[in-house]
């Protein structure tokens, strides 16, 4: 496949206006295949703002505004649900929570050419400059990768950076579909794309926030503290608009669960709390929540991980070898490892768990799960050949 030159991708335009925007989406719409990315900020809010929408077709590329005053971005949304259109991303997980907040639902068809690199062959953790560079023969200016995309006016060369994002991006589609057509693997990007498609996907619930830390104790009052806390901590950040962390730090929240104060006094004892906080509007909501939490019922509390019913733990010698085996699969059907079966999934198959893992259906069944379930039965050995391993029959 030919390549075009920087120099020959149409001009950015910069869109500052409602008007301006609807005439580019109605071009758009005619095209098979947009190309997508987005500009934002969420270092100092809980919530990401959207700050550019960079859009680019067989005959345009745009750079929009979002922040530009008076913009209605309505027709960017009508343009994202438009069935007729593939929405290409890079990395898509960020810039779907950003339209999915904004519109309600996922942009649909979509492609994201970070997970069909995986599925290609490039590995876990190829970058997107790697691709350009490969699949298309460019470079990615990396110069303004730390703008403060917020700031008004955007100057001439960050409009020049956010639109390459989105011309090099068409010709990494372009190169990772033809190839994925020719080892007939597009129907494998196909079913990892409904995994983005879910809105489910990009849903915190606050309840279940707690799972992400790591608990000092197993106790389950201790528990159903911390998961009270965490919930009551990821309403609040949401709430007035701050990242979790800065409203309070995952140390201080398992401090607060461990000593469940009850006067703005003791709060204020724990560490990284300020007295300020403690006699404010914030710390009485936290105050509530702990003495909420202290009033659950033991019937309400989380099951401790050491209770009778805990999950037996694996083999960590048969964990070991279903590693080498999902390696191997994966070196000789060049497919990132990660893409096929996490650590998880590899516990559940030693411990004789098969039901609803994804590994054991589909094409991952073919490249990893079929051996993996005879490895597990005894029916397959690993060996060394050379430089490789290989699969010995048992």
């Amino acid at each position: 496949m030919s390549r075009p030159a920087r120099s020959r991708f149409p001009a950015p335009v910069l869109i500052e206006t409602t008007e301006a925007l609807a005439a580019l989406c109605e071009r758009l719409r005619a095209q098979p295949v947009v190309t997508v990315d987005t500009e934002f900020m969420r270092e100092r809010t809980y919530w990401p703002e959207l700050c550019v929408v960079q859009l680019a077709g067989g005959d345009d590329v745009a750079v929009v505004d979002a922040l530009a005053e008076g913009i209605d971005l309505a027709p960017l949304g009508t343009l994202l649900a438009d069935p007729a259109v593939l929405k290409v991303f890079h990395a898509a997980r960020q810039d779907i929570e950003i339209f999915v907040l904004r519109y309600g639902a996922v942009p649909t068809p979509l492609f994201d050419t970070q997970v069909a690199a995986m599925v290609a062959g490039f590995g876990d953790q190829v970058g997107y400059d790697t691709l350009v560079q490969t699949l298309a023969g460019g470079q990615i200016d990396k110069a303004h990768r730390f703008s403060d995309w917020s700031a008004r006016p955007l100057s001439p060369a960050q409009v020049a950076y956010a639109a390459a994002d989105v011309t090099w991006l068409r010709l990494v589609y372009e190169g990772l579909r033809d190839r994925l057509a020719r080892e007939h693997r597009l129907e494998w990007v196909t079913e990892e794309m409904a995994v983005l498609a879910d809105p489910a996907t990009y849903r915190a619930e606050p309840e279940d926030m707690w799972l992400r830390l790591r608990p000092r104790s197993n106790n389950r009052r201790y528990l159903g503290m911390v998961r009270a806390l965490a919930a009551w901590r990821e309403r609040e950040a949401q709430r007035v608009n701050i990242p979790r962390q800065r409203l309070l730090k995952d140390e201080a929240l398992l401090e607060i669960a461990a000593t469940a104060p009850e006067t703005p006094e003791a709060l204020a004892r724990a560490r990284g709390i300020t007295r300020g906080f403690a006699e404010g509007r914030t710390g009485t909501a936290l105050l509530e929540a702990i003495a909420a939490a202290r009033a659950l019922p033991e019937d309400a509390l989380p099951p401790s991980p050491r209770s009778g019913d805990a999950p037996a733990r694996p083999s960590p010698a048969l964990v070991a070898l279903l590693k080498v085996l999902l390696a191997a699969k994966c070196e000789q059907h060049h497919v990132a490892p990660r893409l096929v079966a996490v650590s998880e999934d590899l516990d559940r198959l030693a411990l004789g768990e098969e039901g609803d893992l994804a590994a054991l259906h589909g094409w991952r069944r073919e490249v990893f799960g079929a051996d993996a379930l005879a490895l597990r039965a005894g029916r397959m050995a690993l060996g060394v050949n050379g430089r490789q391993v290989r699969l010995i029959p048992v």
